[in-house]
């Protein structure tokens, strides 16, 4: 693969699939990817999936139109306890997306050379939106099944939108000779437009409960799906991460009977919204009694971002609700 930055690297593509009626995403995370797992020295089982959950969130950012964040979260009884994601939408028109990542698992518990998936153990897969101030954040919970986070997601759509979605990912570390080790990634998302769903049914066949694209579609709409499956069956590993295919090229080559249309790319870059105020904020509900135990031995309290490594250090009597001086060090 290659290591240097390509055209259609970190972007996310829109297209349509007119004689089918689906809508999908073709996305490509390179930088990105690099970015996210630098700030952290996590083991390749905890990587991959990281990578993974990244990917689906900005497919699946980009196919909601928010005004704030999407954020996915996992969570488990295993040794991988929680993966969570954040996407930011774009604050202006032309404007990148915005993605960060961070994982937080048990090290002892870990299981070398093991599928990643497995070491969530039983959990749920959550999807939440927050549309800003004045807005009620709406969540989303289905259970982990499906052998995979993409499964995971793909159950979510059945079962809380009751949109049949499909995701097909792959991602890994590729090194030139004398080249440092880079990440790269790529994926598509197919999701069915149904009119009403007045044909989900309540179970499916496997007995779990969850919903499953079969449940939700009619005749008409189940062969557009499966013919739309089937031809995204064919894709390879090598076309998803495309260091030498094109996004446009690679769904003329899987979908040019189904008549794709593309729409603007949409940029994605890494990002973070910490700040010294936010940091604040969340200590403001504490007690002096609290902040003095929250104080280190050379007298600050000091607080790390998960998400991108940023270190804050405070002044304790400038923290918490009986708090003695303002930031700017002004008596209260």
């Amino acid at each position: 693969m290659l290591g240097s930055k390509i055209a259609w690297d970190d972007t996310v593509l829109p297209f349509q699939l007119d004689a089918s009626d689906v809508r999908g995403r073709v996305a490509r995370l390179d930088g990105v990817l690099n970015r996210i797992l630098a700030q952290h020295a996590y083991p390749p089982e905890i990587e991959a999936l990281v990578a993974e959950m990244a990917l689906l969130t900005a497919m699946i950012g980009q196919t909601m139109k928010l005004r704030w964040k999407l954020s996915l979260q996992v969570r488990g009884d295993g040794p991988a306890r929680l993966i969570a994601t954040d996407y930011y939408a774009p604050t202006a028109e032309g404007e990148p997306a915005r993605i960060r990542a961070y994982a937080s698992f048990d090290a002892n518990r870990l299981l070398p050379r093991v599928d990643p998936f497995s070491q969530i153990g039983k959990g749920y897969f959550a999807i939440l939106i927050d549309q800003g101030k004045g807005m009620v954040p709406y969540q989303g919970i289905t259970p982990i099944s499906g052998g995979s986070l993409s499964s995971c997601a793909e159950t979510y759509f059945a079962q809380s939108e009751q949109l049949p979605t499909r995701f097909s990912t792959t991602f890994g570390t590729s090194q030139l000779p004398g080249g440092e080790e880079h990440w790269r990634a790529g994926g598509i998302m197919l999701q069915k437009m149904p009119k009403a769903s007045p044909f989900a049914a309540q179970s499916n066949e496997d007995g779990d409960g969850l919903l499953q694209a079969v449940d939700i579609l009619n005749d008409d709409d189940f062969e557009d799906w499966n013919r739309a499956n089937i031809l995204l069956d064919t894709v390879e590993d090598m076309e998803l991460i495309g260091p030498h295919v094109q996004p446009t090229e690679l769904l003329v080559r899987l979908f040019h009977e189904e008549h794709p249309r593309v729409f603007d790319p949409q940029p994605v870059h890494f990002g973070c919204n910490c700040s010294e105020e936010k940091v604040r904020q969340s200590l403001s509900i504490y007690s002096a009694k609290d902040i003095a135990r929250m104080t280190t031995d050379e007298g600050v309290v000091t607080a790390d971002c998960q998400f991108c490594g940023a270190h804050y250090v405070l002044d304790p009597k400038t923290v918490g609700f009986e708090a003695e001086e303002s930031p700017d060090g002004d008596a209260d």
